[in-house]
């Protein structure tokens, strides 16, 4: 089942992992081994999550890498689904 208008896996991560401990951008990032540019695409919505960051995330805030990439899988579809009346797909099906 689709969320309806699911946040950006970017917000779930400064509300509910950085925001409560009192972490930085920069702190976060190093703690996680990326850039600061890097979090802060991911935090503003400007990058999505890869696998390679899931598990960074999994291992840094004791979550499942699953979790991630599922929250980033909803968000993508949701949008992806706002444009589904401009895409021009012919139907295929057997009779």
């Amino acid at each position: 089942m689709i969320m309806h208008n699911p946040p950006h896996p970017g917000e779930v991560i400064r509300e509910l992992c950085l925001e409560p401990l009192g972490l930085s951008v920069t702190e976060a990032a190093k703690a996680l081994g990326v850039t600061r540019k890097t979090l802060s695409a991911i935090l503003n919505g400007r990058a999505g999550i890869s696998p390679e960051m899931a598990i960074r995330l999994s291992i840094a805030f004791d979550t499942s890498a699953e979790s991630w990439l599922n929250q980033q899988t909803q968000y993508d579809l949701w949008k992806a689904e706002q444009h589904r009346k401009d895409l021009q797909v012919k139907r295929l099906v057997s009779v």
